[in-house]
């Protein structure tokens, strides 16, 4: 008899026997199962059985902890179900039966992003340290002078000097790193249009070059675009009887999926249309040209225009007479404003504030939204400070977030865990009324995550930390609570990234 022979028997009687299994899989530590009925598995039980270090469903999946010894025990599982195993591939498309919609689509965003979390977690850290050398004014740095002139705000305050007026080295390196950090941001539909030929296993320099066409010099930077078309100075295609607006869509998401998925679906419908001895010929040229058509003239215009109704909403809810709500609601739904980047069209807004009253009011609760995403990575480092592999995630996403970038916090940690998500935008909400409700304002943008008290206005600084106290506690007590009891954690969602399955 071998050492797992009797475990083995008992986990398959168990789970509903050889009967209820659609695939089995294992990966360094757990047994994982599509379950034709998850309800069957007597988990009380399984966790009782000697072998076994516990359970938990993630993804559709029902996953059994056995340790470093899972390919033994697998082994002998296969011997006594008589069910041969299959890849985690195989195991993941019998478990989606399993999960519900929003799942399905959730974890299919995380996976275009997943693969492009190592460079945002470079970005994230190159802007956050960029945010300090030239976003954050120093007293002992003296006053701003400008041809002789001392800068004051609007009200008279000093201006203070940046690092980057002072030393022209720091100078220099905050330069130098706007190079990666402009290839990591600004071209992110690049990397996004990729990851979805890559996810829908449709040819992945055909998604390159698409995303290329949507950040071309040629076009109009995006951050630019706002402006451009309040002055109608907006660069145009004229094709004689029409005329098509040429405008990037630097940092953008929604418009690089939307693209990337219109490309992945033509050529996987040109390929069982088009006989395979032209393929070569006509199918990349059937599916990359009018999916860089239809990115430029139906998809991206789409994502402007969703972009606009946002812009509109959040500048009504600022300034009307339920702004307390509008902080509460704001607060709570910056984070997935992120997830399809029509949060860059709060600059506008921001901007246009500034230069009506002098200050702003929605840069304070981004900031907020930051570190409460940084406060939720927090407590999942703190819950699997013991995993070497997770904290090489865990640790360096807090401090993105901390310095103002999310994205790492979201689609490497939060997102994955879903709950911890959900206790960041708890968190949030109720900084962001609090926020709003005392008319916190910051004197400019720019500066997010912890750093972002150095340009809160001096009237709103108390109130300003109090709500950052709250960013700070409530989503960490939150993530730690959801954990013990069991919310949302049989909704994590599964990533077939290997960055995320080591």
């Amino acid at each position: 008899m071998t050492k797992y022979e009797n475990d083995a028997k008992e986990l398959l009687n168990l789970i509903g026997g050889s009967d209820n299994i659609n695939a089995v899989t294992h990966c360094a530590t757990r047994m994982r199962f599509a379950l034709k009925d998850p309800e069957i598995a007597k988990t009380t039980e399984i966790e009782a059985l000697p072998s076994v270090k516990g359970s938990f469903t993630q993804a559709g999946q029902y996953q059994v902890i056995i340790g470093n010894d899972v390919a033994d025990f697998y082994k002998d599982f296969e011997k006594a179900s008589g069910v041969i195993g299959g890849s985690k591939e195989d195991v993941k498309k019998a478990s989606e039966s399993n999960q519900v919609w929003w799942q399905r689509v959730m974890t299919f965003l995380a996976e275009v992003f997943a693969p492009i979390i190592p460079a945002i977690i470079v970005g994230g850290l190159i802007l956050g340290f960029r945010n300090i050398l030239e976003g954050v004014g120093f007293e002992s740095l003296g006053q701003q002078v400008i041809d002789g002139v001392k800068q004051t705000t609007p009200d008279g305050e000093p201006i203070w000097n940046r690092i980057v007026n002072v030393s022209p080295f720091w100078n220099g390196v905050n330069a130098f790193l706007w190079l990666p950090g402009e290839a990591i941001f600004h071209f992110l539909p690049v990397g996004i249009t990729w990851s979805v030929t890559r996810k829908m296993g449709t040819t992945q320099i055909l998604g390159i070059v698409l995303g290329i066409t949507l950040v071309s010099p040629q076009l109009l930077n995006a951050y630019g675009a706002a402006d451009a078309l309040a002055s109608g100075e907006v660069p145009q295609w004229d094709f004689g009887f029409f005329k098509l607006d040429m405008i990037g869509y630097q940092a953008q998401v929604l418009p690089a999926m939307f693209a990337g998925l219109a490309l992945s679906y033509l050529e996987i419908f040109w390929r069982k249309v088009v006989p395979e001895y032209v393929s070569m010929i006509f199918v990349p040229f059937l599916s990359l040209l009018p999916a860089v058509i239809l990115a430029h003239t139906i998809l991206g215009p789409i994502g402007w225009w969703l972009g606009s109704i946002i812009s509109n909403v959040v500048l009504a809810g600022l300034t009307g007479p339920l702004s307390w709500l509008f902080g509460l609601i704001f607060g709570a739904l910056y984070s997935p404003l992120v997830i399809t980047g029509l949060h860059h069209m709060t600059n506008a807004i921001d901007s246009q504030l500034i230069a009506d009253t002098g200050t702003t009011g929605l840069w304070p609760m981004i900031a907020l939204s930051n570190i409460a995403q940084g406060s939720a990575v927090l407590a999942v480092w703190w819950l699997t400070r013991k995993d070497a592999d997770e904290s090489q995630i865990t640790i360096p996403s807090a401090i993105s977030a901390y310095l103002g970038v999310t994205e790492p916090a979201m689609f490497g940690v939060n997102l994955k865990y879903v709950y911890p998500f959900v206790a960041a935008m708890c968190g949030s909400g109720i900084a962001g009324l609090i926020a709003t409700s005392f008319k916190v304002v910051s004197n400019s943008i720019g500066v997010g995550g912890l750093p972002g008290f150095l340009v809160i206005h001096i009237d709103s600084m108390v109130m300003f930390f109090v709500a950052m106290a709250v960013a700070l506690v409530v989503p960490f007590v939150l993530t730690l609570v959801f954990n013990k009891i069991g919310f949302l954690k049989n909704n994590t969602l599964n990533f077939n990234i290997p960055f995320f399955n080591k």
